[in-house]
């Protein structure tokens, strides 16, 4: 089985997230192939058991790209092991509190096994003019709030069922 860890990350902080997840995955699964690529490069799930698959999130929803790659491939993503993360909350306590607007329902579109949301990063310098807005408005502070810890024990969590779904065929 191959594992396609993809991304959409508009300024790298949650591709980030995913080249640890990956690194992770590859070391709770030796012997299994772990391929991180940016979501954009992904033209087929066809060669993968299993994805995970996570999205920035910017004023509440996944970016566009993310979201169209999940309802135009929904039926090859259902055939596989799907769990979805989101990247965004910034702060403490995090802001937003709420889940992405999008995440459930995106995350039952493929059966997905698990969406998990992780504190991101904001560095101001890298928005452009809208997102800068945005920020100031809901008083988001600059900084890197990501869990490495927990960016970490998900990926064991994912190896765990893996290993489990794999015993059981």
């Amino acid at each position: 089985m191959r594992i396609l860890v993809t991304v959409a990350s508009r300024h790298g902080s949650t591709a980030e997230i995913a080249t640890e997840l990956g690194k992770a995955l590859r070391g709770a699964l030796p012997g299994v192939g772990v391929d991180v690529v940016p979501l954009s490069r992904v033209a087929s799930f066809t060669d993968y058991g299993a994805v995970v698959l996570g999205s920035a999130v910017y004023f509440g929803r996944w970016l566009d790209e993310a979201r169209w790659q999940v309802t135009a491939h929904a039926e090859a993503l259902r055939q596989r092991s799907v769990w979805l993360f989101s990247s965004g909350p910034v702060g403490d306590p995090a802001i937003p509190r709420t889940e992405p607007a999008d995440a459930a329902e995106l995350a039952a579109t493929v059966g997905a096994r698990e969406h998990v949301v992780f504190p991101g990063a904001l560095r101001r310098e890298l928005l452009g003019v809208r997102e800068r807005l945005g920020v100031g408005l809901v008083h988001a502070p600059d900084g890197d709030y990501r869990n490495w810890r927990a960016v970490r024990d998900w990926a064991d969590r994912i190896a765990a069922d893996l290993r489990v779904g794999s015993a059981a065929r």
